[in-house]
């Protein structure tokens, strides 16, 4: 039985149909029909990327009108220039945070959600902000941090939360009348008498800086204090319709109650007390010969929650409100890595005597070690991009200490600023960021197609 192989005529490259006649290349049709049916894209390829990354490279080297050539100069400003510097080291700080906080809770989210009952629904709760979109966020967000408790959803809850543990001052706007009485400023808010009291001689200490009708609950009027002993009164030393003698008590005149009255002798409290419902006070014997002090916890200012919009918290609070929009991401993503996971490893690890956090650190972690990278470099490509949050959330004053790369490029182009040059060296800048993450991406890709 004989056989015959086939060969190409000498450089043609091309196998011989039945009849003899050379036959077209597979490999050169399928080339040309990539072409073909790529050229589109590549247009379009080169058209939004390649050709906006080209110019703005040659731009970047122009000055603010584009007239004159200025090299480098452009890229130096961006690390000399204040707003600049702050720009870069908010964007590290974001780089840096941002997607390892929203990675871990979408890994704990993803982990307990297994475990509970209605895994599915709060899987949807905690996704649902990214239907969001980041204007509407900001939106959001801003009036969640609003520094007004009666606004502001934080500040109302950390208010009341400091309400719970603290109590708030008395009369916030109180104050002695400068004209009545010998209560004197003496430090941290506190008023004291530049005389001693005496036993037998009731001291009077009238305060003023509040309407009677703004007084807390119903005040009883004042009453002048009796006795032998060391006593006085506190009381709100003017009335509506005016008249009366400052510095004494007056019919009408309105007392004030749960004032704390400290006598103090060589720098020392040796006693207190509260006034009563007619702003009357009694102290110990100890008192006599003491200076009274109305301390300055009568009259602190309301506590009024966290300034979270300020030049100190501005950066954390709307790396907050980020991490809010994408924990969900995070989860969904981890929950799918979680759900092709073998169960076998975690039953025979709990088998091996591993308690709950042992599985989780030693056999669920490392599983979960390529989903996590996922998500962590898509974040981090994300986050360094992020404008509409800080341009929306942080308000004018603080603007400047949460800027961040994208809003610098966008002040220093559109915003005023009129200096393409910088915005243009800025986003340069971005991309060369950008290049290294999508490095370790594309790598980590091909090692997982080899496997």
């Amino acid at each position: 039985m004989s056989s015959a192989v086939a060969k190409s005529p000498e450089g043609t490259g091309r196998l011989p149909t039945p009849s003899g006649a050379p036959r077209k290349s597979v490999t050169g049709t399928r080339w040309r029909m990539a072409v073909l049916f790529l050229l589109p894209a590549l247009v379009l390829l080169g058209a939004l990327v390649v050709y906006p990354i080209g110019y703005s490279i040659w731009r970047s080297l122009y000055d603010a009108d584009g007239s004159g050539f200025v090299g480098l100069d452009n890229y130096v400003d961006i690390f000399t220039t204040d707003s600049t510097l702050t720009a870069v080291r908010n964007t590290a700080i974001w780089v840096a945070v941002a997607p390892a906080v929203a990675t871990a809770l979408g890994l704990i989210f993803a982990v307990l959600t297994e475990r509970i009952r209605w895994g599915t629904a709060f899987k949807l709760v905690v996704f649902m902000p990214m239907a969001i979109s980041m204007l509407a966020a900001g939106i959001i967000f801003r009036l969640v941090y609003e520094q007004d408790p009666s606004q502001g959803a934080a500040n109302a809850v950390a208010k009341s939360i400091h309400d719970t543990f603290v109590s708030s001052s008395v009369y916030p706007k109180a104050r002695p009348n400068a004209t009545a009485g010998d209560l004197k400023p003496s430090g941290g808010g506190s008023f004291t008498t530049t005389g001693t009291v005496k036993a037998g001689t009731p001291a009077l200490l009238p305060l003023v800086g509040i309407a009677p009708n703004n007084l807390p609950g119903s005040p009883e009027n004042a009453k002048a204090a009796s006795g032998s002993g060391v006593t006085g009164t506190v009381w709100l030393d003017f009335k509506l319709g005016g008249g009366g003698t400052k510095g004494q008590v007056d019919p009408g005149e309105k007392a004030l109650k749960d004032v704390k009255v400290e006598a103090v002798k060589d720098g020392k409290v040796v006693a207190s007390a509260k006034s009563a419902a007619d702003g009357t006070f009694s102290l110990p014997q100890e008192a006599d010969g003491a200076r009274l002090r109305l301390p300055g916890s009568n009259f602190a200012a309301p506590y009024n929650g966290i300034d979270w919009l300020g030049p100190t918290l501005v950066t954390p609070a709307i790396i907050g409100s980020y991490v809010w929009m994408w924990a969900g991401f995070a989860m969904v993503l981890i929950a799918a890595g979680l759900a092709g996971m073998d169960r076998n490893l975690l039953e025979a690890a709990r088998v091996d005597g591993a308690n709950e956090w042992q599985v989780f650190r030693r056999v669920t972690v490392p599983m979960l070690a390529p989903v996590l990278v996922v998500v962590l470099v898509t974040l981090m490509i994300n986050v360094m991009k992020v404008f509409d949050l800080v341009y929306i959330i942080a308000p004018q004053p603080s603007q400047d200490d949460a800027n961040v790369l994208a809003l610098q490029l966008f002040l220093s182009s559109f915003g005023g600023g009129g200096n393409y040059g910088v915005g243009s060296a800025i986003g340069v800048v971005l991309l060369l960021l950008v290049l290294p993450v999508m490095y370790v991406n594309i790598r980590r890709l091909r090692k997982e197609r080899q496997r």
